[in-house]
């Protein structure tokens, strides 16, 4: 699993006061506690993940650096580099993909203007396959494009359309309202959840965790698996955590202010996995 923390991608509180109102932040993070919040996160994927390491600072991309899903999707057969749907974000993918040749990573493809896709939109269902979210941060030359590139290996992509919602400034990624957290269960905010795919979800034998309205704007949907019902989510919201235990998982929480609220990126955000397990 690849992280970055924001010594990484905050970098410094110049940083910050000039990007954070750009970036759609609620209000500038507060960096030292930043740090302290990010070191208690971290903690708890180093006792589940067994290999941690870091995407270094880079100099071409923003403060929303620190939410590394975005810009690469992992696959069992390489990664794919994304095409932000964000233009101010639109350095991160290459970024990585620097990143990923000179660890030995192998990559299967590019996303290619005038297609679109970040890694949020994404989430696997089973090993063969990837449910997609066409929002205003992946478009439809994007997920073709994603298609294509996974047509070979017996991949399906099941394409979610997801409503307008907030608007196209608003961070809203398939993954805003799906969890998956074991092979047959789920975390998902279903208000906003479009009907054809939760009705699929459902007949592949899911069961939903349900988060409650008061803690969608909270990130209670945005769970992190860092194992079959071994679950890290922000802390706060104590309806979804007790339905979660409830189903039979494990919880852990993690203070997220600085790092999560402020910029719209819970735990899956903050994680960039590179293998999965079914």
């Amino acid at each position: 699993m690849f992280i970055k923390t924001p010594e990484e991608a905050f970098i410094s509180e110049e940083k910050l006061k000039k990007e954070w109102a750009v970036h759609n932040y609620l209000s500038k993070p507060d960096l030292a506690r930043a740090k302290e919040e990010y070191e208690e996160f971290k903690n708890l994927l180093v006792r589940k993940v067994p290999h941690i390491s870091c995407f270094p600072k880079s100099e071409s991309v923003t403060i929303d650096s620190i939410y590394c899903r975005d810009a690469s999707i992992a696959t069992d057969h390489g990664m794919i580099i994304c095409n932000m749907g964000k233009q101010a974000r639109s350095m991160e993918p290459n970024a990585q993909k620097k990143f990923f040749e000179a660890s030995n990573i192998p990559v299967l493809g590019t996303i290619k203007n005038p297609g679109t896709l970040e890694g949020g939109d994404v989430a696997w269902l089973d090993k063969n396959t990837l449910a997609v979210g066409h929002t205003y941060r992946t478009n439809l030359s994007g997920i073709k494009q994603l298609k294509e590139l996974l047509a070979h290996y017996n991949i399906k992509v099941l394409v979610a359309e997801l409503p307008h919602y907030k608007g196209p400034t608003d961070v809203f990624h398939l993954m805003s309202i799906l969890s998956p957290v074991d092979k047959d269960l789920a975390v998902v905010y279903s208000p906003l959840m479009p009907i054809s795919f939760r009705n699929e979800l459902l007949h592949r034998g899911f069961t939903f965790v349900e988060v409650p309205e008061h803690e969608f704007e909270s990130m209670g949907c945005n769970v992190l698996a860092v194992g079959p019902r071994d679950c890290v989510m922000v802390a706060g919201n104590t309806d979804t955590e007790n339905a979660l235990r409830k189903a039979g998982c494990t919880v852990h929480t993690y203070e997220g202010k600085e790092i999560s609220y402020k910029g719209g990126g819970g735990p899956t955000c903050l994680t960039r996995p590179i293998y999965r397990q079914d």
